[in-house]
């Protein structure tokens, strides 16, 4: 059994056939989804597919390049919903955004979403993009907080948060040009690694161009075999059993 930890079932690449992507993702193995919040236009999206099916998730919260579409209303009025398990993604993300004053906001917000999640103690789902200084101080300052980094670049800077947060391993661990990821995941703890494809983008190897899905969690669940040296059934029980301590699913 898999658990996609970190999958956009709401996006519109989705719109037309959501039904057999899940219906694939299962007879492949993966048990549950859960999908985050990314754009407040899709939320009502997450919602009806998450009390469609048994088995699907949602998460509530603004990704950093959305700040500018902060609403806490939207958090509040759906983090008590029974099939909400987080607050995401928040986080971080410099690498479009210049601006000393837009970039201030974003970890005011990041700040702030963190409040909302401690409050209705729920782990946080954070996306990091240029930005590690900055996010290591904002995690630093909530030493309460528990959560997975999902999007993030110089891994090394995170691990110091091992013995609280979790790391989403996704279908970059299968490309060639992996090498910092590579270098680094054998550091992080077996008992802090889930599995996510953040479907429908960055699909692994040898799918790469494609659109990305839950069933191709496969391929990420063998290749951290590989690196592993054990069974994929042996990372399908680990990474599973990790997915459910920190979701509470």
């Amino acid at each position: 059994m898999i658990i996609d930890t970190h999958t956009h079932l709401d996006n519109e690449k989705f719109i037309d056939d959501v039904d057999e992507v899940i219906r694939r993702a299962k007879d492949a193995g993966v048990e549950k989804f859960i999908i985050p919040a990314a754009d407040p236009k899709d939320l009502p999206r997450a919602i009806e597919l998450a009390q469609n099916y048994e088995d699907v998730y949602f998460a509530v919260g603004f990704h950093p390049v959305d700040i500018d579409k902060y609403d806490e209303k939207l958090i509040t009025c759906f983090i008590t919903h029974p099939k909400c398990v987080a607050v995401g993604e928040i986080g971080l993300d410099y690498h479009w955004v210049k601006e000393p004053e837009k970039r201030q906001k974003q970890i005011e917000l990041f700040h702030r979403q963190i409040e909302i999640a401690k409050e209705y103690n729920k782990p946080i789902i954070v996306h990091i993009r240029d930005a590690t200084e900055d996010s290591v101080k904002v995690i630093e300052a909530h030493p309460d907080i528990k959560g997975v980094f999902h999007c993030y670049n110089a891994a090394h800077h995170l691990l110091k948060f091992s013995d609280r947060f979790y790391y989403g391993i996704g279908g970059v661990i299968t490309f060639k040009n992996a090498r910092k990821l590579l270098e680094v995941f054998p550091k992080i703890p077996k008992d802090r690694v889930i599995i996510e494809t953040d479907a429908p983008y960055l699909t692994p190897h040898p799918h790469r161009g494609k659109r990305n899905e839950p069933y191709y969690t496969i391929y990420i669940r063998d290749k951290i075999a590989e690196l592993w040296g054990v069974t994929p059934q042996e990372v399908e029980e680990i990474t599973t059993q990790n997915a459910k301590r920190l979701f509470k699913i």
